[in-house]
């Protein structure tokens, strides 16, 4: 961590003028310009000086001085997979397969084809699918999920590193040479094998999604022979058949179908730029619905278009979780979400939306108040203590 601390000493006040007396969207604008912004990594570091400014208005000693509680030199660091050494790497890896294996903690009268703690997380999330997508709280509910895992790692299965996050802009003409999916023994397993099927069906059946060079089983990597026991509920590749009950033992291989197509049109530095610092980034219900997809549009959005590099099984709404990358995956969404809260901080504890998928049927506004129901995962807290990753209540992180 004294690397970090380093960096965030050394970082310059970045104006004279208090934040809370400038405008936002001016602030992004003054700061880094879009024009010259090049990467993920840009906006990254800004949003750290943003937090940093933030500190410093509240406590100018905070940085130099505050060494417990949660704050940004005690706060886990997620990083980049690629960042990660080899050995880091296995670790997480051993993390995840010892999850895969432990027993499931879940009543089976809840989840009957639950067998592994790693079904678990699989089987909450499948129950509750229509009620945290296209939701007001789809960012916070997915964040506390995300965190739930990583403590289950933690504390089940001895990781002591943290949460990594996919980067979508790396590799992206080839999704194969990703160290994420290059079927090495520090990736989560490649491509599948090749089986003839005409593509994916994806965003409420307006995006075709062109077949790739998989679509079956993987074939190399530490997940070749991992057995997944629930799902998929509703899967958009030609060809694969839904499970017959929904939370029922359906004992399938993990599949992939890796598409340079849906990553070069949606994985885009453009498409994070828009809800980061753009038009898209001026409310939390632009930018979440941005984030998610105008699916008539015939837009995938960032998080949809994630799923869908990934193809195979975790084109699934509802049982995505079973693909070891859906993780990483949704730190970057996270991360994205963090990136905007830092850069909007007067709108960062808003929420946007209901609590059904697309407002369907119509329902109430989502309240900070409403509950998040992690299952046997965690216990249950309220959207209001998971806004800040800062909080320490119980969330405590920062992404680097």
């Amino acid at each position: 961590m004294h690397f970090l601390k380093a960096v965030l000493l050394g970082l310059p006040l970045i104006s004279a003028t208090p934040l809370a007396a400038r405008d936002e969207s001016s602030l992004v604008e003054e700061l880094l310009p879009l024009e010259e912004v090049s990467s993920v990594e840009d906006l990254n570091a800004l949003a750290l000086d943003f937090l940093r400014e933030e500190l410093a208005e509240t406590d100018p000693e905070v940085l130099e001085k505050r060494t417990w509680g949660c704050n940004l030199l005690t706060a886990t660091v997620r990083r980049d997979w690629k960042a990660f050494s080899s050995k880091e790497k296995k670790s997480y890896i051993s993390a995840v397969k010892c999850l895969q294996s432990k027993p499931s903690k879940a009543d089976p009268s809840f989840a009957p084809g639950a067998r592994t703690r790693y079904d678990d997380f699989v089987a909450v999330h499948i129950n509750q699918t229509m009620s945290i997508h296209g939701t007001g709280n789809f960012l916070t509910w997915h964040r506390y999920f995300l965190w739930a895992y990583e403590q289950a790692l933690k504390k089940e299965c001895g990781y002591t590193g943290s949460q990594p996050y996919w980067n979508w802009l790396d590799n992206r003409e080839n999704p194969a040479k990703s160290p994420l999916f290059d079927g090495s023994e520090t990736s989560f397993s490649g491509d599948g094998a090749y089986v003839p099927h005409n593509g994916s069906v994806t965003a409420n059946g307006n995006v075709w999604i062109p077949s790739g060079k998989g679509g079956g089983c993987v074939t190399s990597g530490p997940f070749v022979d991992y057995q997944i026991n629930l799902g998929p509920v509703f899967p958009i590749q030609d060809g694969m058949a839904p499970a017959p009950e929904k939370l029922g033992y359906n004992p399938h291989c993990l599949s992939r179908d890796l598409s340079s197509y849906t990553a070069v049109n949606w994985l885009t530095l453009e498409n994070i730029l828009n809800i980061t610092a753009g038009p898209a980034s001026r409310s939390v219900l632009l930018f979440q619905n941005e984030l998610q997809g105008r699916f008539t549009d015939g837009f995938l959005g960032l998080h949809t278009a994630g799923h869908g590099v990934m193809g195979g099984v975790s084109g699934d709404l509802y049982g995505s979780p079973v693909d070891p990358v859906f993780w990483l995956h949704h730190a970057m969404v996270d991360r994205i979400y963090w990136i905007w809260q830092a850069l909007h901080p007067f709108q960062a504890k808003k929420l946007g939306g209901t609590i059904t998928l697309f407002n369907t049927p119509p329902s109430r506004d989502t309240s900070v108040e409403d509950i998040l129901d992690m299952g046997v995962n965690a216990a249950a807290v309220k959207i209001k203590n998971v806004l800040d990753t800062l909080s320490g209540s119980p969330i405590c992180y920062i992404y680097l």
